[in-house]
């Protein structure tokens, strides 16, 4: 397979670097803003309901490039990759706005229910923080046909990938009699 992109790591590198501090750090401002600015004006389940839809759908999609890489189809591979890291990006920006649209709903089950949550919730989020390097890494290695560096990296970021979008549609499912 030939390569999208032509290397440039003194480029690349720094700008995957800045994107993987920047990303945690506004969403952590977001998620402490001291108003709301209900950007499009929906309610408060809306976002959380296509968040969980983009989780769901980049899992089925990370699985199904997972598939075509076991099976040597690196072309439906490598699309099937791109449409989950886009799918990602539409989640991301979403979830910004939808940080800066309205308030935070807090959790609230009880007893085990509760510990559960928050755990899953816990290792969703440093999980989604540590995945930001790693999913554009891997794209880059993958775009500029440094396959070995690719493979090598990927077997780390598939599973906490899909882990991230696992429990992304959990805590939705644990959130939703909240909303």
């Amino acid at each position: 397979m030939k390569r999208v992109l032509t290397k440039s790591d003194k480029i690349a590198v720094p700008v995957i670097v800045a994107l993987s501090v920047a990303v945690p750090i506004i969403v952590l401002i977001l998620m402490y803003l001291p108003e709301r600015y209900n950007v499009f004006g929906a309610q408060t389940g809306t976002f959380p309901f296509f968040h969980a839809v983009i989780n769901g759908s980049t899992a089925i999609l990370l699985m199904l490039g997972y598939f075509f890489m076991k099976i040597k189809e690196y072309k439906l591979h490598r699309n099937v990759m791109i449409t989950a890291f886009c799918m990602s990006v539409v989640f991301l920006l979403s979830y910004v706005i939808s940080k800066i649209s309205n308030d935070p709903v807090p959790f609230g089950g009880e007893g085990a229910m509760r510990y559960i949550y928050f755990f899953i919730l816990i290792t969703h989020i440093v999980l989604s923080a540590i995945i930001v390097p790693l999913v554009l890494f891997t794209m880059y290695r993958g775009l500029t046909g440094e396959y070995n560096k690719h493979a090598a990296i990927a077997r780390w970021t598939f599973p906490i990938w899909l882990y991230v979008a696992v429990t992304g549609v959990l805590v939705y499912i644990f959130m939703w009699p909240y909303y």
